[in-house]
């Protein structure tokens, strides 16, 4: 599947509006990869992203989807007030917490009738009887891993490919379960020790994510034996991408660090620190997606308010090193690089 692209990126799923047919299109054109993000989508919305998608990227392009985790008990009303006093500031309220399984069952209903030649899962795995429904539909499953206990459970149930993430990505972590205390949720692994550690347990093709910037990253991962290299943060400046105003600037301003926090949504995720962060992250429980939809009006209302301060900024380590171009320039721009890192490492290695 990804051995046949002529530039070995993908474009990352990332949900929340930044993902975009547009963004996924020119990944296509340019001759990468892109995904539609799935989460947080109705499936009437996703049904509409992939007919726009599909028009133009034809069957190089994939969705991702949130795999729904057990409805957490942890209490959450004394976070709800906590927070209160910052959703008073954007003179909003805070959100109600619910589960929910974001509509997981319906949407990969979706996947499975628009036969989407790539689709892919966060958060958790699916089912073997629901991978072998979409291998009978003609689609490339690929799962997102974080250690080689995962990695060996997602080989399991069938998966083709296995997306690892390391713990400089930007956005959530994909730890199948949230250990609720540790700030990544779970034993944290650097890219290049989670390839090679998951290459010790399987032969599946495996694609390479988080904190990846330039094209020297790119070649980095190639030789660490990933079939491909998948980058989000370094698309969220592509004027394809549906990244919110405050956001973008923020990025490129640079001069913030990223951190993991519980503090938007309940589950960890890298961003950049802000003032929300700092004051409610100490207390903020294990709860997603309940934490999720409390936070949404204060983030909503911050967003609308040009007010960094109160958003969810997920980004990689590597952020600083975005720039504001098309996502085909983007694209390009890191071949030439990683070509470059390549033969400058032969001219090392070599006699």
């Amino acid at each position: 599947m990804f051995d046949q692209l002529s530039i070995p990126v993908l474009v990352a799923p990332m949900a929340g509006g930044p993902s975009t047919p547009d963004l996924v299109s020119g990944a296509a054109e340019a001759g990468g990869f892109g995904f539609l993000a799935g989460g947080y989508l109705t499936a009437e919305a996703l049904r509409e992203q992939i007919n726009a998608t599909k028009a133009s990227a034809g069957d190089r392009y994939g969705v991702n989807l949130f795999v729904p985790g057990e409805n957490s008990t942890v209490d959450t009303t004394g976070y709800r007030e906590l927070i209160r006093a910052t959703a008073d500031r954007y003179q909003t309220e805070p959100g109600e917490p619910r589960w929910d399984d974001d509509g997981y069952p319906d949407k990969l209903e979706v996947v499975l009738a628009e036969r989407v030649p790539v689709v892919s899962f966060t958060f958790g795995l699916p089912a073997a009887s629901e991978v072998a429904r979409l291998h009978d539909a003609g689609s490339f499953v690929v799962c997102t891993v974080t250690t080689p206990a995962e990695a060996r459970a997602a080989a399991e149930v069938g998966a083709d490919a296995l997306c690892v993430q390391g713990f400089e990505a930007g956005g959530h972590r994909a730890v199948f379960v949230d250990d609720g205390h540790s700030p990544g949720g779970g034993q944290l692994y650097g890219l290049l020790a989670a390839l090679r550690l998951i290459r010790a347990q399987t032969e599946l093709p495996l694609i390479a994510a988080g904190g990846l910037a330039h094209g020297a990253d790119v070649a980095a991962v190639l030789t660490s034996g990933a079939v491909a290299a998948q980058l989000g943060t370094a698309f969220l400046r592509c004027p394809e991408a549906g990244t919110a105003p405050t956001q973008r600037a923020a990025l490129a301003a640079g001069g913030r660090p990223t951190e993991f926090t519980r503090a938007f949504s309940g589950r960890p995720a890298r961003g950049l620190r802000n003032d929300f962060m700092t004051a409610h992250e100490a207390a903020a429980p294990p709860a997603y997606p309940q934490l999720h939809w409390m936070t949404r009006p204060v983030r909503a209302a911050a967003g609308a308010a040009g007010d960094p301060e109160a958003m969810s900024l997920w980004a990689g380590q590597a952020y600083q090193l975005g720039e504001d171009a098309p996502v085909g320039a983007v694209l390009r721009g890191l071949h030439e690089q990683a070509r470059a890192a390549l033969r400058a490492a032969a001219d090392r290695l070599l006699p």
